[in-house]
Formats: C-alpha cells, sequence, structure tokens
C-alpha cells in the first residue's frame, strides 16, 4: 500500500478528509483482526474462565455481593452449589464455530478500544487549536479508563445479576433451562458494551459542550428528567429487579453529575479564550 502524504489540514479538500479518515479506520480495524486473532487462539480461556465466568457459583461477584448484602440482613447475590440450575447449548451446525469467531472480535473491540481512541483523535485534533489540543492530551488514557471501568462494571454486576436472576425465574418446575450459546453469549456482550458506553458520558457531554449543544445549566435544569431516564436505562439492561437497578442507577447518576462539572469547565474556558481574543 502507498504512504500517502502530510498536508496542512486547512488546504485539505473533502475527498482529502475522506482519504485521511479511510487509512485511520483501517489502521483501526487492522487492530481490531489483530487483537481477535490473538483471542481465537486462546479461545479456550476466553470462553472457560471469561465468557462462562459468571455462570459458575464461585465466582468472584457472587461470593462479593453476598458479603454485602449480609451486612445489610439480606442474602442479594449469595449462590450455592445448583443455584445456577440451566446449561449452555449449542443446536447449530456451526453454532460454536460462529460464536468463537464473533466473540473474538468482540474482544478486539474490546481490547484495541485505546488504539481506536487514538485512531479517532488524530483525525480530529488538527481541526482543534493549539491549547485544546494541550488541554486534551489525555482524552486517550481518559476515554479508555472509563471505557474498561465500564466494562468491568458490566461484567462483574450487570451479567452476575443477570444470570442470576433469569436463570433462577421459573414459570413451571417443566421447563429446564437450557439456553442457546448465541443467547448466552449475547447477554454478556451486550451488558458489557453498554456499560462500556454508558461510562463514556463524561467524555461525549464534554465535546456536545466543545460544539454548543449542551450547556450546565441545562444539564441541571433537566437533571430530574435525566434521573428518570437513568432508571429506565437501569431497567432495561438490568433484570426487573429493584436493588439491581438501584446498583446499576447509582454509578450512572454520579457520571452525570460529573458530567455537569466538566461542562462547566468547558465554558469557562471558553469564556476566558474569548474575553482574552477581546469578544
Amino acid at each position: 500500500m502507498a504512504r500517502k502524504t502530510d498536508k496542512d489540514p486547512q488546504e485539505m479538500s473533502f475527498l482529502d478528509h475522506l482519504e485521511e479518515l479511510r487509512w485511520h479506520l483501517i489502521r483501526s480495524t487492522l487492530a481490531v483482526v489483530i487483537v481477535a486473532t490473538v483471542a481465537f487462539i486462546f479461545r479456550e480461556f476466553l470462553f472457560d474462565v471469561i465468557i462462562f465466568g459468571p455462570s459458575y457459583p464461585d465466582f468472584i461477584s457472587y461470593e462479593t455481593l453476598c458479603r454485602i448484602s449480609k451486612v445489610f440482613g439480606m442474602n442479594k447475590g449469595c449462590i450455592g452449589e445448583g443455584d445456577l440450575d440451566f446449561i449452555v447449548q449449542s443446536r447449530k451446525v456451526a453454532g460454536q464455530f460462529n460464536a468463537a469467531i464473533w466473540t473474538s472480535i468482540s474482544a478486539g473491540v474490546v481490547i484495541a478500544f485505546p488504539y481506536i481512541i487514538y485512531e479517532f483523535w488524530k483525525f480530529i485534533s488538527p481541526g482543534l487549536y493549539e491549547k485544546e489540543r494541550k488541554y486534551s492530551k489525555g482524552f486517550i488514557v481518559i476515554a479508555s479508563i472509563l471505557f474498561f471501568m465500564g466494562v468491568l462494571f458490566g461484567y462483574y454486576v450487570i451479567v452476575p445479576l443477570t444470570v442470576n436472576f433469569l436463570s433462577s425465574f421459573k414459570i413451571s418446575d417443566m421447563v429446564v433451562n437450557e439456553f442457546d450459546i448465541d443467547s448466552f453469549i449475547s447477554l454478556v456482550r451486550s451488558s458489557v458494551l453498554a456499560a462500556g458506553i454508558i461510562f463514556e458520558l463524561p467524555i461525549i457531554i464534554y465535546f456536545l459542550t466543545k460544539i454548543g449543544l449542551v450547556t450546565p445549566e441545562f444539564l441541571k435544569k433537566y437533571r430530574k428528567y435525566a434521573l428518570v431516564i437513568v432508571l429506565i436505562l437501569a431497567a432495561v439492561i438490568t433484570p426487573p429487579d429493584i436493588s439491581t437497578q438501584v446498583i446499576v442507577a447509582v454509578p450512572i447518576l454520579i457520571l452525570y453529575e460529573i458530567s455537569i462539572w466538566i461542562s462547566y469547565f468547558v465554558v469557562k474556558r471558553e469564556e476566558k479564550r474569548l474575553k482574552k481574543q477581546g469578544y
């Protein structure tokens, strides 16, 4: 592949920008493919330890939640032998192979996330002021930390609580829980990725404030509506259990409050910049 030469962003045409974006996407995709290949090679560890981890009674989340709940006089999350009464099965000829491929790709996206963010930042950074680039050097680190915090929250909190609830819920003793492998993996993947994206809320608010779509006053004014949305969101991504929804809603509300402060900081910094320029 021919290596393109760097151009001044101010002199680049629309097609030049598209070409630039194409190369960023190619490099990001290549990073995902490389990590996905490694994940596929170590697929036994990926599935036995990580994907199916929340299906084991001795999973660390169940033990931790059990200890915490006992402090408050409850029995939430306490799992004994035979409590997770279900099996995971594959009913399609290529079911396990497809599961290995798509799970490896999902693992590639999660692990390569910092590099994907780095490529995204390289694409948008030429359009920023020099001072903005200076203040935003920690963007990749902060975005990656928030994403991985969300991934860990989804994996160690949302997934175990959901698996525990759905595996113990029965409409009749005649019905046996035999979950399809695609359904189980989809539960883990959607919970982890959804939590990872939700934890990027401060970063999203930062950019929305930068382009003028959001202000701290707006966020404060509609805080009560945000609370309702957060509770609905918690109800969607968790089982219909009040304590579980509260566990999920609390960190999201904390992120919302942090986002208000970030928006305030961005607005104040922009006002100082305009004042220095005489506006």
